[in-house]
């Protein structure tokens, strides 16, 4: 599973690095209803969230799933608007006027893709705004995940700009409550970063500059696709429109690639700190999980992770001949699980225990990311 981006045509000059205040807010509000994802950020989210105004919360509530589960495209304006060749703006209100620039048909589209569900890469746009068909499918689908969802679906699709109006007036009151604040102590963080990465693009290439943002994305030159290593599908092109690579303090472990019909082609990502590891790709950790789903070798992992053993040792102290053993041991490598290391004549096998103590973590980062 990934989701790839085709680059055919792509010139270099039509690649940019630019941090989002408005994708960064995106996060920070996910950050603030989801800390379970962000561990690193409980500490600012309890700060924010013992600070924030009752009102203030109670209406984030209402919307909160434009954010919590996943993100909506709102929070990538620049994306929507006609040309595909439209940059982040410099700072939230210069975003928040992107926003306003989409239609009421791309906002409504927008907001509720996540909200409902509804069909997002596929080579048509949905309209629930002036499909009756598509808007009962919506608020059906609403009305399976929870009232908040269907109230909002209801007034979005009576009255999207009264509903454009309110979302707005929500963002800057988050500003001035919290997010200036963490935008005035990220911001420069994240433009340095842009500028790494920018000057990769310049001196290394694109391939360079993506290996340098994750180790989830990478680039085949020959067959001009990026491929998002992700736990989803999708497939979207640059065609004549640019390619938007955003950086973020708040977001890991999520990569997340826009590939809205239609509009211009994202990838917001992580940028790196201190005492991250590179994240396992889909099929590696599939492959681990896999291999230790066998009790023979869930039994051999007891036995290696105390210390290091032949296979010889392994075939006695499990009662099984030696060319079984290898056959198990052999998988538990292939998984990169065990690490192997020559004595004299014999060849001593153990348990790899950091790769085994991130199973957990990888695996909540892999269905995340």
């Amino acid at each position: 599973m990934s989701v790839t981006i085709d680059i055919t045509g792509l010139t270099p000059e039509r690649v940019h690095v630019v941090p989002s205040p408005l994708a960064e807010l995106g996060m920070a509000l996910h950050a603030l209803s989801e800390t379970g994802h962000h561990p690193g950020l409980q500490g600012w989210a309890s700060a924010v969230n013992a600070r924030l105004d009752q009102s203030l919360a109670d209406r984030l509530c209402e919307a909160d799933f434009l954010w919590r589960t996943t993100f909506s495209d709102v929070f990538a304006p620049f994306a929507g608007i006609p040309g595909k060749r439209t940059l982040p703006g410099a700072t939230l209100a210069e975003e928040l006027d992107q926003l306003d620039k989409l239609t009421d048909e791309q906002f409504v589209d927008a907001a509720l893709e996540f909200t409902c569900q509804l069909a997002y890469d596929q080579n048509r746009v949905t309209d629930p705004l002036n499909d009756p068909a598509m808007g009962r499918h919506a608020l059906e689908l609403a009305a399976a995940r929870g009232e908040h969802q269907v109230a909002f679906t209801e007034r979005l699709l009576d009255d999207p700009p009264a509903v454009r109006g309110w979302f707005r007036q929500l963002m800057q009151d988050c500003d001035e409550a919290f997010f200036s604040d963490t935008w005035a102590r990220l911001s420069h963080q994240l433009a340095a970063d842009a500028r790494h990465k920018t000057e990769l693009l310049r001196r290394k290439g694109l391939g360079e500059a993506l290996k340098a943002m994750s180790g989830a994305v990478t680039l085949d030159e020959e067959a001009r696709r990026i491929t998002v290593d992700k736990m989803a599908s999708g497939h979207t092109r640059t065609a004549e429109g640019g390619l938007v690579l955003v950086p973020t303090s708040l977001g890991w472990p999520h990569v997340m690639v826009l590939h809205r019909y239609g509009w211009q082609s994202s990838i917001t990502y992580p940028i790196r700190s201190p005492g991250l590891t590179e994240p396992a790709s889909v099929e590696q950790l599939t492959r681990r999980m896999a291999a230790l789903s066998h009790p023979v070798r869930m039994r051999l992992c007891r036995h290696l992770a105390r210390g290091a053993y032949t296979t010889g040792e392994l075939a006695d102290a499990h009662g099984m001949t030696a060319p079984e053993i290898s056959r198990h041991l052999s998988v538990l490598k292939k998984a990169e699980l065990i690490t192997t290391r020559r004595r004299g004549r014999y060849v001593q096998h153990q348990l790899d225990l950091g790769v085994v103590s991130r199973l957990g973590s990888e695996f909540i980062e892999g269905v995340l990311r």
